[in-house]
């Protein structure tokens, strides 16, 4: 046993604050990252979504957990609207199409633990996309740069 309270509670909690990793803007809304894994291909990000935006038709190569924090937005697929305080699920392999409600009186926020990558589909099922831990890391960090913000954020490998 050791006296080392640091090596009794193991590896070092990982924590973002708020200016660690900055909203950047993206069409329709913005986007910030929370975390990316590349070893495990785990990333985590925040989304804000503007009212009529939409993703393209994808695909999850893992499964992807979602909690909506305000607003509302669906799958385009199944027609329900995941309100403020929704929390989803969606297995590896699901297939579909977000979208923000043109109705909506507000911005919509969802904070999305995603694992695996997604794979952006075209009207014939090929894969014409892909976002990973990887790319999203890169893409992140190349919009904090060109939108002159900093991002303090670490990549973890492993």
């Amino acid at each position: 046993m050791s006296n080392d309270p640091a090596r009794a509670l193991g590896p070092p909690i990982g924590h973002v604050g708020e200016t660690d990793a900055p909203w950047v803007a993206i069409p329709g809304g913005e986007l910030r990252l929370l975390h990316a894994d590349i070893g495990a291909g785990v990333w985590v990000v925040a989304n804000r979504f503007e009212p009529g935006m939409a993703v393209q038709r994808h695909r999850h190569t893992g499964p992807v957990f979602a909690w909506t924090t305000a607003g509302c937005w669906m799958y385009q697929e199944y027609g329900v609207r995941y309100a403020a305080g929704s929390y989803i699920h969606e297995p590896a392999g699901s297939i579909h199409s977000l979208v923000v409600p043109s109705d909506n009186t507000e911005t919509t926020e969802v904070f999305f633990v995603i694992h695996g990558a997604n794979l952006d589909l075209d009207a014939d099922d090929n894969i014409v996309g892909i976002t990973d831990a990887t790319s999203i890391w890169l893409a992140y960090h190349t919009l904090c740069e060109m939108q002159g913000k900093q991002s303090l954020l670490r990549q973890r490998v492993g």
